[in-house]
């Protein structure tokens, strides 16, 4: 099935809005028609968060159209979204009232697009969120600064219920309460669905209510899908509370709008929603668009409005598929490792089904936990089970897993506290998502903690061998495992013995060496070997999977047969595999030293389709050809100016 698709341009979103004199009956055409556009966008990108913007949609349309003065205004009230998971929807709402540019519909999850996720360099976007649990801090820190500058606006922030277990919002919760912030409304997208599984089944909220004030807050609640109950609920914190910060619980469905993506479609024995992330197949896409358009046109109708005037445009572009996955080969040998050692226990935050331990959980369900989205929590946790002996494997995207535990990690580390720290998603790629979800700091963060070894698999048959030896290390470990598939050429290379700092050629050739690790390495460093090898200049590549350790004898015996030492990095540039093979290399005080070259990221990382990431950051196989080019003619007029 290739099936076309279609939207709906910003003069239908004006024609419907100018028709309809009823407050209630706008925002639910509207929210209709955002959907619309939402599900195309998403449709076109491949992939992007179906679910929570559908949740949210009739919040935004009510909050955009009717509570918010002067939203686009300078000093207007300010809106924001700390879930991020609900961008498309975002964007959809925005593009629909003329504020972003009508061809960016095309462009969600592109380079100089729509990022994943929200970011500032997008019009009305005023803060980065993704990372989970910040929005509260900083809509409080937007007040205090108001405050100071003498001026006088309301500020509205959307949480995930499922985000509220992140501890920096009730971090943020008394200090609001303390200054009085009347300025403050945050409204919990309650959609009872986090991620791919119910709140309540990963870390169960209780009564939230209670919760916030106890905190000192009001809190109201009402039907997130009903304008009527909107309209209310933030009439009556106007009233009631003009001097306190408020919560409203929004009781909203995942996937609202159509019962397609609707959680209320699933089965009660049902626990994995299927429409949080990711593009929808051709069949469903069908299904809920008939239903979407259906939606909006018996609104329309009401009104006397003509039925909707839709663009149709071209089919999506062929997703590629097939390759091994990291994380379902890790998955499945820890699984396996896990019958034979009683010790190894797993914890997991919110990511079960992207972390591969769907089979883990299943085949060792007294030895899963399940800690919600509470990686500081999750860390100290691990930390506790290892002074009784277990062996804890700590899952997590790796963008979170370095970062917000960081303290805890180091603190295990000072206990001497053996702990495997798992981290899937890392490096570059897949760029979809956006800056907070890309991991390219993480080596960084952990190379400096005492007895941690970083280790990167390329494969699967490396991924394997890497749990054993996570399984028999003395010390902890940092396993980073890239989620893009493999490519068929690193597939190909197998695994060789893991020992510690120690690499393998994977590709003879000429005194330059190449050297990577991970599968998106590797696979533009083989590739651009092949290009230069046309061009009689083919260089030798080496897989090093270890990112903090290298083995000295190793690395004397590697530098001895090059002139041109290369390493090739899925990180930043500083604190990354390159400075540990650079202070290796200066530290054996080689006579005849190989010229030494550093390659990775120097800038935030770009959001877009994969071959395009790679392009804009020098690290695709055609731009790391013509670095070497570029070095090497650079080399040889040096020599030649000397000679001269």
């Amino acid at each position: 099935m290739n099936v076309p698709l279609s939207r709906l341009q910003v003069g239908e979103f004006e024609r419907v809005l100018s028709g309809m004199d009823v407050s209630y009956d706008r925002c639910a055409a509207f929210a209709a028609l955002t959907r619309i556009n939402t599900l195309y966008m998403v449709m076109r990108a491949g992939s992007g968060h179906l679910g929570s913007s559908f949740s949210a949609c009739d919040i935004v349309s009510w909050l955009l159209l009717e509570e918010l003065r002067e939203p686009f205004e300078e000093d207007g009230d300010l809106y924001f979204s700390s879930k991020g998971h609900d961008a498309p929807g975002l964007y959809a709402a925005l593009l629909g009232l003329g504020r972003l540019d009508e061809e960016l519909v095309h462009r969600l999850r592109r380079i100089d697009g729509l990022p994943g996720h929200p970011d500032v360099h997008t019009p009305h976007m005023p803060f980065n969120t993704g990372s989970l649990g910040m929005g509260i801090s900083k809509a409080k820190g937007v007040i205090l600064a108001d405050r100071l500058l003498g001026r006088r606006r309301r500020v509205y922030v959307m949480t995930g219920d499922g985000e509220l277990q992140e501890g920096q919002n009730w971090e943020a919760l008394a200090g609001a309460a303390h200054h009085h912030m009347g300025e403050l409304t945050v409204v919990v997208d309650h959609n009872k669905i986090q991620s791919d599984t119910w709140v309540s089944d990963v870390s169960d909220l209780g009564d939230l209510i209670a919760k916030f004030e106890s905190f000192g807050w009001g809190a109201l609640r009402c039907d997130g899908h009903s304008p009527q109950a909107l309209e209310a609920a933030f009439r009556k914190r106007a009233e009631i509370y003009p001097r306190t910060p408020v919560v409203v619980i929004a009781d909203t469905v995942k996937g609202a709008g159509c019962a397609t993506f609707a959680a209320t479609s699933m089965r009660e024995d049902e626990w994995l929603y299927q429409f949080h992330s990711g593009a929808p197949s051709d069949e469903d896409y069908a299904a809920a668009h008939a239903e979407l358009v259906a939606s909006a046109e018996e609104i329309l109708s009401r009104h006397g409005l003509a039925p909707l005037n839709l663009v149709e445009e071209a089919p999506r572009e062929p997703r590629p598929t097939g390759g091994e996955r990291l994380v379902d080969a890790y998955g499945a040998a820890l699984t396996e490792r896990a019958a034979q050692d009683d010790r190894i226990v797993a914890l997991d935050a919110d990511l079960v089904l992207d972390t591969g331990l769907i089979p883990f959980s299943r085949a060792h369900p007294d030895r899963f936990f399940e800690c919600g989205i509470a990686e500081q929590d999750m860390v100290s946790v691990a930390g506790g089970m290892a002074s009784r002996g277990l062996l804890p494997f700590v899952h997590s995207f790796s963008c979170f897993l370095h970062a917000r535990p960081n303290e805890q990690i180091y603190n295990n580390a000072t206990e001497g506290r053996r702990v495997v720290y798992v981290g899937s998603l890392a490096g570059l790629i897949p760029a979809a998502p956006g800056h907070s979800h890309q991991a390219v700091r993480d080596v960084a963060a952990l190379t400096a903690i005492p007895d941690l070894v970083v280790l990167e698999p390329a494969n699967a048959a490396e991924a394997a061998a890497a749990v054993d030896f996570c399984v028999s290390a003395p010390h902890s470990v940092y396993l980073r495992l890239v989620s893009a598939p493999v490519p068929a050429e690193v597939a190909a290379l197998g695994a060789g013995p893991l020992v510690a700092g120690r690499g393998r050629v994977v590709r003879e050739g000429g005194p330059t060496v190449l050297v990577g690790a991970g599968p998106v390495v590797l696979a533009e460093l083989l590739r651009a070997a092949e290009l230069l090898a046309a061009e009689g200049a083919g260089p030798t590549v080496v897989d090093l999977p270890w990112l903090n350790r290298v083995d000295r004898a190793w690395l004397a015996e590697l530098a001895g047969r090059a002139d041109r030492l290369v390493v090739v990095e899925n990180h930043y540039t500083r604190g990354g595999q390159a400075d540990t093979v650079a202070r290796a290399l200066l530290d054996l005080r080689l006579d005849n030293p190989p010229r030494f070259q550093g390659i990775g990221l120097t800038e935030v990382p770009r959001c877009g389709t994969p071959a395009e990431v790679l392009t804009a950051h020098g690290l695709s196989a055609e731009a790391l050809a013509d670095t070497l080019r570029a070095e090497t003619a650079a080399s040889r007029l040096d020599i030649s100016l000397r000679e001269s």
